[in-house]
Order: C-alpha cells, then structure tokens, then sequence
C-alpha cells in the first residue's frame, strides 16, 4: 500500500489536485471533454459538502427518472462497503463504471471517504486499456460486459492483484461465472438499485466461499411484501422502506436467494413462469452446445395460451441440430409450461446506458 495520502487523482491519465478541484471550474485551466466535466463536478460538490445529489435511474425495466439522494445515504453506503472490504488510506481504487450512475458514483463516494487513490477513465469495454501497463489497484467495481473484455484481452493477473472486485448492473451468465473460478481475488456479484445508493446485498462468485444466495450487508432489514418481493430499510434508503419489485426467497434474516422480477412473470396457459429462471437454464444449455451468447425470455401473444414464453438470442439462428440439442436440455430441466415455445433471433440486444440489456427497446426493435 503506498505510503502517503493522495493529494490528487487520475482521470483519463492527468492528474487533479483536490485543492484545484475544489473551485473547479476556476482554478483548472486544462480543457475537460463533457464526461471529465460531470467528473469533476461532482468531486467538488461533494469536497465542498453538498447535502442532497440528483440522478437517475439506469432504465432497465422501466424510463429513466430522477431521483435525489441525500449525502448521509451515500456516505453510509459508503462506509458500508469500505468495511466490508476492508477499504482504507493509500488503498487505490480503478473507476471505471459511468459515474453519472451510483455504480460509478459510489466508487468516487469511496474513494473520497476513504482516501483511497483514485484512477478514473471513461466507461469502456477494457478499462484497463486506458490506464498505465504497469498500474495496479485493490478495488474496482465492473459489468460483466466490461469482465468479459477484460479477461478476453489477458488481463485476468491484474484482476488478480486486486483485493476483491464488484460486479453489477446485470446478472453474470454462466460462461463469465466459470471464467472466473481460477482468480484468487474475490469476486463479488452485488444487488442494489439507485434507490438504495448501489448495493445492499452481495453474493460470492468465486473461491471456497462462492455461493448461490445473496446475503444482506449489516444494518440493513431486508423483509418481503404479499406478493413475495423483496423489501429494503436502512440508513441507505434515509430510513424509508423501499419496495422492489425482485421476487425472493428469505433463507432468514441477513439470506435469500433472488428469483427474478415479479414484471417479467409470464402468464403461459394461467402458469405463471419466471422469466429470469427460465433464462437462466437457458444460458447454461447455450453454453452446453457451444453457443455462450446472451439471451432472454418474454411472454409473446398466443390465441390459446394468452402469452408463449418465447427465448430471444442474440445473433445468428441455431442450426436445426443445435435448435433440437438446446430444446432437449431445456425439456429436461424446465416444467412443461416453462420451455420455451418459441425461438426468436435478434442480431444485436439493446443496452441502456449503464450496460444492463434493455428488454424493451430490443422488443420494439423487432
């Protein structure tokens, strides 16, 4: 760990003085492109101590719409994670996740809280292309389209130099899970919303302590409503109960085991099917016959059934051997009602702007 306490940071390979930061625009004469701008910006409302914080919600199941935070949120969440992983002085952290976004953002909150050494690059699909060959770091936060480049380009050992790593904005399909089995640094996948300042809960991917549930980070009081989603209070949340819409199973009080969107139930024949459980037998028997590409399931009209739960894959059409090998895996591990009756190719899914598929606006595009 370095000895002394940073004075500055990195962003997109220059460095910034905190106490130029603060009278930022003032005392920074170099040019900043738009993202730098917002950067920056925030560094200095938060160096100056503003109190409340607007953004907005990712709009992956629904339009993105502002929401406003309040400094104790983010500091508590914050000092939350910092804890957890044993975040301090001198530990240096890469941001790289869009910091307009309280992924990204809270990687700053982090970093400022804890003095920790910030290097900061535009989002990108290898954030470690942009950054010194020879940089190390303790902590980052990814999406799992950013981990699979990352890992694809050879940079598992800079992972691995890493004391653990966040993985958010979207589920880790199978073929990424087993990427990262061999890595010593501990890969932790996080649930959490912008309501709740990032992450509330995280799951271990990797090592002797991965494990298929999600467990709740202390002071948080994780409960359920009547229709079996997951409810959420705690200091993060300014103390008010916020009611998602993910249907969960409690293993008790601190465990529980994320089961998918009550939204995306699909209604087959009067049988309700989770979307996301069926998606996720899907992405293990694509990647059984050689085919690891992203996918997922939604309800389409049908005269007789009301909806056909139908599976979107993004590319090429199977073959019709690779057709009949994929629905024979799926017979034998999904409920009747549950296989897909349907097989729909889209030659490229939609993203919002913080990498999590945009079931929607792919569904309007075909």
């Amino acid at each position: 760990m370095p000895a002394t306490l940073p004075t500055s940071l990195l962003l997109n390979g220059r460095e910034y003085a905190y106490a130029a930061i603060r009278e930022y625009p003032a005392q920074l004469d170099a040019p900043v492109n738009g993202y730098e701008a917002k950067v920056l910006d925030f560094i200095r409302q938060w160096l100056n101590g503003t109190q409340e914080f607007t953004l907005t919600t990712s709009g992956s199941t629904g339009p993105p719409s502002p929401i406003v935070l309040r400094r104790r949120q983010l500091e508590a969440s914050a000092r939350r994670t910092a804890d957890f992983f044993d975040l301090g002085p001198g530990d240096r952290a890469l941001v790289c996740l869009n910091c307009e976004y309280i992924g990204g953002m809270m990687m700053l909150v982090r970093g400022l809280e804890r003095n920790m050494h910030l290097t900061i690059v535009e989002p990108h699909a290898d954030p470690f292309a942009y950054v010194a060959a020879d940089a190390e770091f303790d902590f980052s936060a990814f999406v799992p389209l950013q981990l699979k480049a990352v890992l694809a380009d050879g940079h598992a050992a800079r992972l691995d130099n890493m004391k653990a790593f966040l993985i958010g904005g979207a589920p880790a399909d199978a073929s990424l899970t087993q990427e990262l089995q061999p890595l010593k640094a501990a890969a932790w996948l996080t649930y959490g919303m912008t309501e709740t300042c990032s992450h509330v809960a995280l799951r271990r991917l990797n090592g002797p302590q991965a494990a298929p549930t999600f467990r709740v980070l202390p002071g948080i009081a994780a409960g359920q409503d009547e229709r079996g989603c997951l409810t959420l209070r705690g200091d993060v949340t300014d103390d008010q109960l916020i009611v998602t819409n993910d249907v969960a199973q409690l293993l008790d009080a601190h465990t529980f085991e994320w089961l998918g969107r009550a939204d995306f139930v699909i209604n087959s024949g009067g049988v309700k099917v989770p979307a996301e459980k069926v998606e996720l037998v899907l992405d293990v028997a694509l990647a059984e016959i050689g085919q690891s590409r992203r996918c997922f399931v939604a309800g389409q009209p049908d005269e007789r059934l009301g909806q056909a739960v139908t599976a979107f894959i993004e590319g090429p059409a199977l073959s019709a051997e690779q057709e009949t090998l994929l629905k024979a895996l799926l017979a034998e591990r999904l409920g009747r009602y549950e296989q897909p009756r349907q097989f729909a190719y889209v030659p490229e899914f939609q993203m919002t702007a913080t990498g999590k598929l945009n079931r929607a606006a792919t569904l309007r595009t075909l």
